[in-house]
């Protein structure tokens, strides 16, 4: 049944319910199923915003499962969809996005450096359609670097275990390199472009000879977090990370932004669009909580006595 107003404009009766639109959201990722407790984050923030999946809402997520190249043909699969927006939730996942589409919005949920990786023209006017939260990685290198001193004073030589085949990361390994050899420390390379690289440069630790590693964070040391943070505690090498998840695998201290902080900021881009906001107009934000995590056992096991200053100033130790 149809009423009809007196100025002529019909509008459904109560029989008749208006339907609501259903909004599609694909998530691009380089790692495994099932949904990591970032993405859960992620989710939960859209539910706070209203958005509710099965009921105005579907969700397509997407995993390269460790196979960066995979990343454009699941890019392309979310935009045949087609995807009202896309997620990507590392540097080469945003990159296969907007290699795939340039009129779908694409939402970045971690990205170290925006600008060096040519995804957006500047942080106060992307430019183009890619927009979101940044992790700010390399920007905390030099900071990275000063914890590990101060944790490791006799700190002459380290180790930086990597990713090159990340555009992102190489950011970050030049800054780290700059930044240690700017405190006259030595620096060695030691390249993860996959599981076996990763766990052959790790078992060269001990013919290195370094007084500690740092593990630029990526898709794949990630996913390798445990065998990572096992090979360094065997090694007896202190270990910097950029996210908990390795000094909850064992490892001894982390620095960097709160990551589930930076995942709730995508979901509520990811409203702005939905709304009608467009990407380009949508400056890129920085992190501003940080998080300095510290696994006491780990640092026991290693002989180490962390400074009071550090303890106190720890966002959260792991007894």
């Amino acid at each position: 049944m149809i009423i009809v107003l007196a100025g002529g404009c019909q509008v459904p009766s109560a029989a008749q319910p208006v339907q609501q639109k259903v909004f599609r959201v694909g998530y691009l990722a380089s790692g495994s199923p099932p949904r990591s407790a970032f993405q859960e984050s992620f989710v939960q923030a859209l539910g706070e915003l209203g958005y509710v999946e099965g009921q105005n809402l579907t969700l397509d997520f997407r995993y390269a499962e460790g196979q960066d190249d995979r990343l454009s043909e699941l890019a392309s699969e979310l935009a045949a969809l087609p995807s009202d927006v896309i997620v990507g939730a590392s540097t080469p996942a945003v990159i296969a996005a907007k290699q795939t589409t340039t009129t779908i919005p694409i939402v970045m949920a971690a990205v170290a450096d925006p600008v060096g990786s040519g995804l957006v023209a500047s942080v106060s006017r992307p430019g183009g359609n890619v927009t979101g939260p940044t992790l700010l990685a390399t920007e905390l290198a030099a900071k990275r670097v000063e914890i590990l001193r101060e944790a490791v004073p006799e700190t002459s030589r380290i180790a930086v275990l990597w990713n090159p085949t990340n555009p992102s990361k190489v950011r970050d390994w030049e800054e780290t390199q700059a930044v240690a050899q700017r405190f006259g420390i030595e620096v060695v390379s030691l390249e993860a472009r996959s599981r076996d690289q990763a766990r052959a440069s790790l078992d060269t630790l001990s013919e290195v000879a370094v007084d500690a590693l740092i593990v630029v964070g990526d898709p794949l040391t990630v996913a390798l977090r445990t065998d990572i943070a096992e090979i360094a505690a065997g090694s007896h090498v202190p270990t910097m990370y950029e996210t908990p998840d390795f000094v909850e695998a064992g490892g001894l201290i982390a620095y960097g932004p709160n990551r589930f902080d930076v995942y709730r900021r995508a979901a509520m881009y990811v409203d702005k669009i939905l709304k009608g906001a467009r990407p380009e107009n949508l400056p890129v934000e920085h992190p501003t909580r940080f998080e300095l995590v510290i696994n006491a056992p780990a640092a026991e096991a290693l002989g180490l006595s962390l400074p009071e200053s550090m303890l106190l100033s720890a966002d959260r130790i792991i007894r």
